[in-house]
């Protein structure tokens, strides 16, 4: 049996847990290895947008998981999304920005997206990628940021009950929007309790990004 390798590369170790659930609950076939680069993130919070630099450690890192013999890479954080689109170009397999997958099916979805995010650097980034994801597919959707604070801080610190309190807090408050989008791999572990109060549909990066990756691989 054909299990497609596939190269998760990850700047906090808080990522991990969430996309190794979803490839274990979807695709458990497939093998998927970690790479990870943890000076990533601290490093990308010390500036106002990605350099040069940061572009080029990500290019490296693709080339690298290419080398390993991978037929896809995911990154799995949300605040890279240039330097990602760049690091595609260099190499001959899909390449998946951790959150395109996810606002393709929001925007879909139509309406108004709502998205909790818990890491500051991430939001402009993704509100640019989620516009452009929306030109591309010709739909008018919109986009509004809500910033859950403490969460972050709560996870890196092994917290998760709190994590998740304080995401779906935010997301009972929340009406109007037609989907709920939880912004990064470290908060799709919040999805079970923001479903409990909420109505809307809640969307989470890992699940959405596991399933364009089999449709691509034609898994």
């Amino acid at each position: 049996m054909n299990r497609p390798r596939i190269a998760l590369i990850h700047a906090t170790t808080i990522a991990i847990d969430p996309i190794k659930a979803a490839f274990a609950s979807s695709w458990p076939q497939a093998e998927p290895i970690n790479i990870l680069e943890d000076s990533l993130s601290p490093d990308r919070a010390k500036v106002a947008d990605i350099t040069e630099a940061l572009t080029d450690r990500i290019v490296a890192l693709t080339k690298y998981a290419r080398s390993t013999g991978c037929e896809a890479v995911l990154f799995t954080c949300s605040a890279f999304g240039r330097a990602i689109e760049h690091a595609a170009t260099t190499v001959d397999i899909p390449v998946l920005k951790p959150n395109e997958a996810m606002f393709e099916a929001a925007i879909r979805n139509g309406g108004r997206t709502a998205m909790l995010y818990t890491f500051p650097p991430a939001r402009e980034g993704m509100e640019v990628e989620f516009r452009e994801e929306a030109d591309r597919l010709k739909v008018s959707a919109d986009i509004e940021s809500i910033l859950v604070d403490g969460a972050i801080e709560a996870v890196k610190a092994g917290d998760v009950e709190t994590h998740n309190r304080l995401v779906a807090e935010a997301a009972a408050k929340l009406e109007g929007f037609d989907a709920i989008t939880l912004a990064h791999f470290s908060t799709a572990r919040a999805l079970k309790p923001v479903q409990d109060v909420t109505d809307i549909r809640v969307l989470t990066s890992p699940d959405a990004a596991v399933a364009k990756l089999k449709h691509l691989l034609k898994a």
